[in-house]
């Protein structure tokens, strides 16, 4: 019989301790650990089923043979924009996102076009493993949906071993588990959802999925910080990490990859939920800019999200305050970043912010990353303040730095070309090269472009009625 230990688990990290721990001392987060019940020594049966070990042997790089079909498409352009082309055969996929946020949504969707997929003149065959849910509440979902191929199988195992089974039994070319949290191992005696039960799930799906050319997606939920609930260490084992990001309250969510072995990392895909599932949107800056206001507080921004351009309105609004501390609230900006430009704006432009609230938020849910917006944000703060509004049809970029001066920012005649396509008709950037400038008159010659090397001269031009 199989002797049992105990050890601490940190839940944030997946840091092991032979004792508890107030503070874990890889990640940081205090009341972390849990305490999790391992076997010491177990039989060749118990250790690992018997059914995913199989003989491995050595081959050539020139001997192997790759199929026409090793990546398949799964007819949403937005999710094979993000997954490089398509799903590639074998691989494992991490789908993460905020409870709600459409994950299951997705993933049902996807199936509708994946069973339609032949391969050897045969269907493809898809396995959902709806761990939180029944099969009946799943076909609810399906019918509204309108999602009902005959070669897409409903299960909700909780347990690893029963999944194999199912595996073997159905033979599927694609599987689902919603969700990994869910999934639990028999050989694993801490509680499902735990570290030690999400990795060794995930280990054990990642077998099957390289030994039995079985394309995998799991889902996975976040915390309330946004990182992926349980271990960092899940996201090494598997070949490609999406997050799904949005308010699940508003209609419009982003699809961005931030790991990809079978295609690059810089691809997002926007997507609008709508009653009939989720809706892809091809063009999403029309969508973002379609209730633009001509007030004070507002300034349009576009950024790069991958290799695509968007266009965000980006509004500020700066009131006075009767607490010692004032308010400090950023929507869709890093928070630091908005402390950085107040304090820019404070030292280089002269403003008394101490006794000001400041709320940021970019329109439409969506979180900006790159810093090209720091000159829009500092434009729509100071038009709050003076109450003058930034002419609806101007466009600026600009990363602002510590000494005020404004920095460049990367492919700025697509950015320019994006704007003017909209009927943006004046924009304000960094400095440019003169080969840069002149390309810019002769493919954009109905745009006013303002050049501007610190933060001083932009409120000028950006705050200057015409």
């Amino acid at each position: 019989m199989a002797k049992t230990k105990s050890k601490w688990v940190c839940q944030n990290c997946g840091y092991e301790s032979a004792s508890y721990l107030g503070k874990c001392p890889n990640c940081s987060q205090f009341a972390s650990f849990v305490e999790e019940i391992t076997t010491a020594v177990a039989t060749s049966k118990d250790a690992r089923p018997s059914n995913i070990i199989a003989e491995t042997t050595v081959s050539k790089i020139a001997d192997i043979k790759l199929d026409n079909q090793i990546r398949f498409k799964s007819n949403i352009e937005e999710l094979d924009r993000v997954l490089g082309g398509g799903f590639v055969q074998g691989s494992l996929l991490l789908l993460a996102g905020d409870p709600g946020i459409g994950k299951s949504t997705l993933v049902l969707q996807t199936t509708k076009s994946i069973c339609e997929i032949k391969l050897n003149d045969e269907k493809l065959k898809v396995l959902y493993v709806c761990a939180e849910e029944s099969p009946t509440q799943v076909k609810l979902r399906a019918k509204r949906l309108d999602v009902s191929p005959d070669n897409l199988y409903l299960t909700n195992q909780t347990c690893i071993d029963e999944v194999i089974n199912q595996i073997e039994t159905i033979k599927p070319d694609f599987l689902i588990v919603d969700s990994i949290q869910s999934v639990f191992c028999a050989n694993i005696l801490s509680s499902t959802g735990s570290v030690s039960q999400i990795r060794e799930c995930t280990n054990v799906l990642m077998r099957i999925a390289k030994q039995k050319n079985i394309t995998t997606v799991i889902i996975g939920h976040v915390t309330k910080e946004g990182n992926i609930a349980g271990p960092k260490v899940l996201e090494h084992m598997v070949d490609c990490v999406i997050n799904f990001e949005g308010d699940k309250y508003k209609q419009y969510r982003i699809l961005r990859c931030i790991k990809n072995r079978f295609g690059a990392i810089s691809e997002v895909g926007v997507f609008k939920m709508e009653d009939e599932g989720l809706v892809e949107i091809s063009k999403p800056s029309e969508m973002l800019l379609e209730n633009t206001h001509d007030a004070p507080g507002s300034a349009v921004v576009a950024t790069l999200e991958g290799t695509r351009i968007f266009l965000h309105e980006i509004q500020a609004l700066v009131g006075s305050t009767n607490y010692t501390n004032p308010r400090r609230v950023a929507v869709g900006v890093e928070y630091n970043r908005l402390l950085q430009i107040l304090a820019v704006l404070e030292k280089k432009v002269g403003l008394n912010l101490s006794k000001q609230d400041v709320y940021v938020n970019v329109v439409g849910g969506i979180d900006i990353i790159e810093p090209s917006y720091d000159l829009a944000l500092s434009l729509a703060i100071i038009s709050s303040i003076r109450d003058i509004p930034i002419r609806k049809d101007c466009i600026i970029i600009g990363e602002v730095g510590l000494l005020g001066e404004i920095r460049f920012v990367g492919n700025i005649e697509r950015r320019l070309k994006e704007a003017s396509k909209l009927g943006f008709k004046k924009a304000i950037i960094p400095k440019i090269s003169d080969k840069t400038r002149k390309k810019l008159l002769e493919t954009i010659p109905n745009m006013e472009i303002k050049e501007v090397a610190k933060i001083t001269d932009a409120i000028i031009q950006g705050l200057k009625q015409d």
